[in-house]
């Protein structure tokens, strides 16, 4: 994987006043190209033309080269195909004919990147695709003031080089709904800290998703011209765009529900053994070894684990999971439970993402979604019992069954020190158990090995369900085993109207404990609905992108009825 020039840390280093650190240097990424859009059929910002310097400026230091303009023109099939990204600088009204938000409808499900930012959300209200693609529609704003920025992801390209409050001045917007349920919010607003706030504790101003193979990234700040000189927001822009464009992975996926293990506080965190972790800027970093870091407050059995981690050149380190008190021996973790590694090279079967010489992770799947020493990487360890998947940057690479009676998965958790010269860094170590944590989160896989598909990755109710290629890391085919229900996009798997006739639509709609939500996992693979009696159908046995599932009476050994589970 190629990366971000080293002369961007140099960038980055000269405004340590706004930020609390510089970004080590890493490798150049592979040249690219950018298209910025600042058609405006509304009002128009005179920050514009400062943005798009700004990011001709990132562009010549960090490999990628900048094309600007205002002619929608631009939006063909043809012309998009040359960009990786798109960046929609403070666009408002309809700027796109029918025929352009075609090609751009389908430049980003193929693949490509989308940055919005500002009033980018101030544009095309009544293009549903673009709403889902910008993630939330402007409602209104305060007078330009100082607020502070709560920056709740500190792993994403875009926010990684933030402190966890960011104050600055900016036009800041309220939106006309929450992104959260179908995008990993980024960052919030702080609405005690000015006036004019309308969306209460829960206020998201920079957020990241996918749609089909596409990605999106949407800042709301960037109103003056002055934010484009400042050296924070010129590395937000260049993060937004270096994910978008496929320079730099992130976990995207929506996230609710987690609890905090660390997020700058060690309360209930105890070393187990030699070296140490230094604790400063949230950030826990590794001291010498081999030693172990462990959470003492509670020991686990089925739960989400997350932690965003970085490491510095070819180090070493890991997460331990299911060990039993390990007192002054760390080695306890290593023999009794399982680490999952992090090291940047060392044999298949005990490098980053496998769990320690025991399973190697699948390195190509693995390689696609790693980025690079220097930068942030997030893992969710996903523990079901004996059952544990490995989740890198929201890509499963691993799936491990423990059968070792000597080992096991139930017990504690924590992150290893290695040893002198080996330097891995930690943030935001957070859990959501069973209970309130699925039975499984992933990919439902059916006919021709396709996946179940929320139809244009919208949460709207009724959306129609169907099959579609599978790709990692969709919300839209992230589905939430809880008890007997499958949860996409926060709703629930629904036949519609509670029907039990062959062909009744299967669709998303609103949780609400219905027997029409609930779907019983048989011994044949079949996915049956007990209201109904009759399974989950894909229409005509056809395994052709876009085929709608629906409900049908069951057959034995029907292919177009098998699902496998997450």
């Amino acid at each position: 994987m190629r990366r971000l020039l080293a002369g961007a840390s140099a960038l980055l280093a000269l405004a340590a006043g706004s930020l609390t650190a510089s970004l080590p240097a890493a490798a150049a990424d592979a040249p690219y190209d950018v298209l910025v859009f600042s058609k405006t059929a509304g009002f128009r910002h005179d920050s514009i033309a400062a943005g798009i310097q700004a990011i001709r400026d990132l562009g010549a230091a960090n490999s990628f080269t900048v094309t600007a303009t205002e002619d929608a023109a631009a939006f063909t099939s043809g012309n998009l195909a040359q960009y990786e990204a798109v960046v929609f600088l403070s666009t408002t009204g309809d700027v796109l004919n029918d025929t352009q938000q075609t090609a751009f409808e389908s430049y980003i499900r193929g693949g490509g990147g989308y940055v919005g930012v500002h009033s980018a959300a101030d544009t095309e209200y009544n293009w549903s695709f673009y709403g889902q693609l910008v993630g939330a529609y402007f409602a209104s704003h305060p007078a330009i003031q100082q607020a502070n920025v709560k920056v709740e992801n500190r792993a994403h390209p875009g926010t990684a080089h933030l402190p966890q409050t960011w104050t600055r001045t900016d036009e800041l917007y309220n939106y006309q709904s929450n992104p959260r349920a179908t995008a990993r919010v980024l960052a919030t607003l702080d609405e005690s800290s000015y006036s004019g706030g309308t969306m209460g504790s829960d206020h998201p101003i920079t957020w990241c998703k996918t749609i089909d193979s596409g990605r999106s990234f949407y800042t709301g700040l960037g109103h003056s011209q002055a934010s484009y000189a400042e050296t924070a927001l010129r590395a937000q822009l260049l993060g937004g765009i270096r994910y978008s464009a496929k320079r730099a992975n992130a976990d995207c996926r929506p996230e609710t529900g987690y609890t905090a293990l660390y997020n700058g506080s060690t309360t209930g965190w105890s070393q187990s053994g030699p070296g140490s972790f230094t604790n400063s800027d949230a950030t826990l970093t590794s001291v010498g070894g081999m030693g172990l870091f462990w959470y003492n407050a509670k020991q686990y059995t089925s739960y989400s684990l997350k932690a965003d981690w970085r490491m510095t050149g070819d180090s070493n380190s890991g997460i331990q999971v299911g060990f039993p008190n390990p007192g002054n021996d760390p080695n306890v973790a290593q023999t009794q439970g399982y680490e999952v590694q992090i090291d940047a090279t060392d044999a298949a079967d005990r490098t980053t993402g496998a769990i320690y010489a025991v399973k190697s992770a699948d390195i190509a799947a693995r390689d696609a979604a790693l980025n690079p020493p220097g930068e942030w990487n997030t893992f969710e360890v996903l523990v079901e019992g004996q059952r544990i998947r490995v989740y890198l940057n929201s890509v499963l690479i691993n799936d491990f069954t423990n059968t070792d009676p000597n080992r096991n998965l139930d017990g504690y958790i924590g992150i290893q020190n290695h040893g002198s010269g080996n330097t891995v860094a930690f943030r935001n170590i957070r859990i959501k158990e069973s209970g309130t944590q699925p039975t499984g989160v992933g990919q439902v896989k059916g006919l021709a090995g396709k996946c179940l598909d929320v139809r244009g990755g919208s949460s709207a109710n009724g959306t129609q369900i169907q099959l579609y290629t599978c790709q990692q890391g969709n919300a839209a085919q992230t589905w939430t085993r809880s008890g007997q229900t499958l949860q996409a996009l926060g709703k629930c798997l629904d036949v519609n109207g509670g029907g039990t006739a062959n062909g009744t639509k299967v669709q998303l709609w609103t949780c609400n404990g219905g027997g029409n939500q609930n779907w019983s996992a048989q011994s044949d693979g079949t996915l049956r609905n007990p209201q109904s009696g009759k399974c989950l159908d894909v229409s005509g046995n056809n395994s052709a992108d876009g085929t709608v599932v629906h409900l049908w009476t069951c057959i034995a050994g029907a292919a177009n009825q098998k699902w496998t589970l997450p």
